[in-house]
């Protein structure tokens, strides 16, 4: 007995809910069913522009999501991981694209995640110009997703921002995250859920009023904008960025940092999250391990002349996202808590 002909969505691919995912998005991205995305760069806007590109995802805070079925806030997550790698060296985001790979495409669930993406984008001032969707059935689960971003920005050449305008004396400012962005979420899994035995649903912590999902699931600040804004107002001040990401305060802010300098940081100088004490406490976890995994409440450090810190923290506060001053640069190297 013969069977019928083979067909690409026999064989696990469906190319109309490809095409349903596709009509679900058009509204969101920009140009989107060509060949290729298309940006116009205003040129009029720099005299040698240089442009910085930066790629990365969210890693496994997806497993998270994909456990709750929520996805409406990680492609917030990607949008920060990209575009906050870019004011780092001093680059204004222009566009973005996503790249979604999942073992099934869903249109709604693809729509959830580019909508949340769209969003990010709108909050870093940039354009989301096109994306992918792949299917890959037999590789990924049909719940299975995972996505990527990839972020181009442009600085005027000559005034990157970099460890070589940073100078002993300079403050080291630190922007607030209250909570663990896209980073450490291995380690932040196998304590909470498989070491401690929560549920995604219980409360964060004893007494809390928000679950452990809400506390892994809480979305990325994506800080370009206020870095810029506080570029714009303080002139030469800011002299360097680090973006605490997969590495800690002690792995990330040494990047912005020249050779034979180091940074004296203080504690007490901000609020540590309460979920970074609760992974600590229930996994008896080292402090220095904990710097190296997480980001103990700095999502962004920005390093100023002392002359400009007045005029960084006021334009700071001025785009809602106050930051203060954890501590400064000195001889040495890496970074040392006082």
């Amino acid at each position: 007995m013969s069977e019928g002909g083979a067909t690409y969505a026999a064989a696990g691919v469906d190319i109309a809910a490809g095409d349903a995912a596709v009509e679900r998005l058009r509204s969101m991205v920009a140009g989107i069913g060509g060949f290729g995305a298309q940006f116009p760069l205003d040129v009029t806007r720099f005299k040698r522009p240089v442009l910085v590109a930066s790629t990365d995802g969210v890693g496994t805070k997806l497993l998270v999501a994909r456990a709750t079925g929520r996805y409406e806030t990680v492609g917030i997550d990607l949008v920060a991981m990209c575009v906050d790698d870019l004011v780092c060296v001093g680059a204004e985001p222009l566009f973005m694209l996503d790249y979604i790979a999942t073992g099934k495409v869903d249109p709604e669930r693809i729509a959830t995640v580019v909508a949340g993406v769209a969003h990010g984008c709108t909050q870093a001032g940039c354009a989301l110009i096109g994306g992918e969707t792949a299917e890959h059935a037999g590789v990924m689960a049909p719940d299975e997703l995972d996505i990527a971003g990839f972020a181009v920005g442009a600085v005027e050449d000559g005034t990157q921002l970099g460890p070589e305008r940073v100078a002993a004396g300079d403050a080291v400012i630190g922007l607030p995250s209250p909570g663990l962005r896209s980073n450490g979420y291995t380690l932040a899994r196998h304590v909470l859920l498989e070491r401690a035995g929560l549920d995604l649903g219980d409360p964060a912590w004893e007494g809390a009023d928000v679950t452990v999902a809400d506390e892994l699931l809480r979305p990325s600040i994506i800080y370009a904008p206020a870095v810029l804004a506080a570029r714009r107002a303080s002139g030469d001040a800011l002299h360097a960025c680090a973006h605490i990401t997969g590495g800690g305060i002690v792995g990330n802010v040494p990047r912005a940092l020249p050779e034979g300098l180091g940074a004296i940081l203080r504690r007490s100088a901000w609020e540590e999250p309460r979920i970074f004490d609760e992974i600590r406490r229930l996994g008896a976890i080292e402090e220095d391990e904990m710097d190296r995994v997480f980001n103990r409440g700095i999502g962004m450090v920005l390093v100023v002349g002392k002359a400009g810190v007045d005029g960084v923290l006021s334009a700071l506060a001025e785009a809602d996202l106050p930051g203060a001053v954890i501590g400064e640069v000195s001889a040495g190297s890496g970074v040392r808590y006082a």
